[in-house]
């Protein structure tokens, strides 16, 4: 479990920094130039590792749905998305929300069982939890909107 811990602390260490490096690049590029060198840069780098650490077995799929063989275009999305979200909110409230919305969906899915997932009994708990992080993302929105307003009325 504390390797898992980890993997996941790492996860939203480098999901941050990847977002705050796309949204630099993306103010000297155009959004579809920072998607091409993101998920292009990522496709060779997953490549050169795979064949390093698992050869040819890397190719190997099994039988593995066809549709979940085009996740990666799902990244578009996502990169695309969140370099805009960025663009127009801040860095720190747009993953907010996005993680917000990947845990309020995450839910959806167990609870569910959609797309193929072992349904996981959806709880009043986890609702809960979820409305505790829209609670945070609101109150920590306030807390900037004020100083915002605070900094328009000093300079009128």
């Amino acid at each position: 479990m504390i390797t898992g811990l980890l993997f996941a602390t790492v996860a939203g260490l480098l999901v941050s920094l990847q977002n705050i490096f796309n949204s630099k690049v993306n103010e000297r590029s155009g959004t579809w130039t920072t998607t091409t060198l993101v998920l292009g840069l990522g496709f060779l780098a997953s490549l050169i590792m795979g064949l390093l650490f698992e050869g040819k077995e890397q190719f190997s799929l099994g039988n593995t749905e066809i549709w979940y063989w085009f996740a990666g275009l799902i990244g578009v999305g996502v990169v695309i998305c969140l370099v805009n979200g960025i663009k127009l909110l801040d860095p720190t409230y747009a993953i907010s929300i996005a993680l917000t919305s990947q845990v309020g969906f995450a839910l959806l899915f167990d609870s569910f069982g959609w797309l193929g997932l072992e349904k996981v009994p959806f709880t009043v708990n986890k609702l809960i939890g979820v409305l505790v992080i829209v609670a945070g993302i609101y109150v920590f929105k306030l807390s900037g909107g004020r100083k915002e307003n605070e900094s328009e009325q000093s300079c009128t």
